[in-house]
């Protein structure tokens, strides 16, 4: 070998991927020719006179790179090779073989048995610097992948820990939306009350709700808040507070008459303060769609208001259906906005569904929308089927209807049932 001197800083500069290299050779003579060259170009160098040795020292300390002989007795260096792979450790160790071996066969079973590159022996200086030089950089960017891995790994352990904590958030969150609505059903008497609210994700924007309004009188309502996710819900948090049904004087759809009781103003009245609220004392992007509806129960009376809403449907005894409503804006896009309300009369046996737009807008695989006529055909092939039990198989015919696609909004229902007269009546 030369004498020509080169230290590791000249080796590759920026980095210190190889340091400590192991030099295997059953020549002594062979082991401090090379051992002596690279002390000089400033590596820290441990020799082994067998691979069997330089396999414990591998065990206890792992070299950066490993220059072996071929041909040793007991374990010859295409083994130690195999054995070398097998070792566990964090990073890469770089393994170059001696050999006097240039046939191509012997080159492709160095290579199998994990080898990186390869030296013809007598070793000459120069070619040992270049090949030094290639495992140093491939060593460096290894490592470097290693430590961006690290980073990375990092980086995702604290996004899954505050996914976790936003997690456990949301959980509590829609405990909290879904208390929104603590009463689901309610025997009126003359007539039953059952509320569904199921959100897409784990908060959404749809509200749905009922208060009393006397002794034979309710508000009904149903409330879709743009957009979803946390912003939707705090709105519809907002808004079920200004619908209150355990604080009927922070109830904006109700007031006091002279005698102390609760009246109900007219449903498009309600909607309209809503809006003036929205607009004038609420910083938000948000808007909503709304039906309120006045329920006298005892005479069968409903006074309707519909803003942006979905035409709620009524199905009357036979089973036939109509859609009522006069559309109307959403709540909060226009500071003079005005609704119109509607009046029916319903009797004994016929029933109201409002709901929210997740139900007819619900897309089939092809797209296509269950639409107010999908919806009229649940209705009548469900004619028989009451309460919650009728929501709950309205949610089952919405999932076939979607298939795997899921539901992509939320999905809210007021259904309001007056009872049949009983036999004999």
């Amino acid at each position: 070998m030369g004498e020509s001197v080169e230290t590791i800083e000249d080796i590759e500069t920026g980095g210190e991927a190889i340091r400590q290299i192991l030099v295997v050779d059953d020549s002594r003579v062979q082991r401090k020719i090379v051992s002596a060259s690279l002390r000089r170009w400033g590596f820290s160098v441990t020799e082994a006179d067998s691979a069997a040795n330089a396999l414990e020292l591998c065990r206890t300390d792992p070299p950066d790179l490993v220059l072996s002989d071929w041909m040793m007795p007991g374990m010859t260096g295409l083994e130690f090779c195999r054995e070398f792979r097998g070792l566990p450790r964090e990073d890469y160790g770089y393994f170059i073989l001696l050999t006097s071996k240039s046939e191509k066969e012997e080159i492709a079973r160095g290579l199998d048995a994990g080898a990186d590159d390869f030296l013809t022996k007598p070793v000459n200086a120069a070619e040992l610097r270049a090949r030094i030089k290639a495992g140093d950089r491939i060593l460096r960017m290894e490592r470097e992948l290693i430590d961006k891995n690290r980073l990375i790994a990092s980086t995702l352990g604290e996004l899954q820990k505050l996914y976790d904590s936003l997690d456990s958030d949301l959980i509590e969150a829609r405990k909290l939306q879904q208390s929104l609505v603590s009463d689901r059903y309610r025997d009126l008497g003359v007539a039953e009350a059952s509320l569904l609210l199921r959100s897409s994700g784990h908060v959404g924007g749809d509200l749905v709700g009922m208060f009393p309004v006397g002794e034979s009188r309710i508000g009904i309502y149903g409330i879709d808040v743009s957009g979803h996710g946390i912003s939707s819900a705090l709105m519809t948090a907002r808004l079920a507070g200004y619908l209150s049904a355990s604080a009927p004087d922070h109830n904006v759809a109700l007031f006091r008459t002279a005698g102390g009781a609760c009246g109900m103003r007219p449903p498009a009245d309600t909607i309209a303060a809503l809006n003036r609220l929205i607009l004038d004392e609420m910083d938000t992007e948000h808007y909503f769609t709304m039906v309120l509806a006045d329920v006298d129960l005892a005479r069968g009376e409903v006074i309707l208001s519909q803003a942006g809403h979905p035409h709620p449907a009524v199905q009357r005894r036979n089973g036939k259906i109509f859609m009522v409503g006069c559309g109307g804006l959403p709540v909060g896009l226009l500071p003079d906005a005005e609704y119109d309300q509607v009046k029916f009369h319903m009797a004994p046996g016929e029933r109201l569904l409002i709901h929210s737009d997740g139900i007819v807008e619900c897309a089939d695989a092809q797209g296509r929308l269950l639409g107010d006529e999908g919806l009229e055909t649940i209705m009548r092939d469900m004619r028989h089927t009451h309460g919650p039990a009728f929501l709950e198989a309205l949610i089952w015919k919405l999932t076939e209807h979607a298939g795997a696609e899921g539901f992509k909004d939320d999905v809210s229902a007021v259904l309001l049932e007056f009872k049949p007269p009983l036999a004999g009546l």
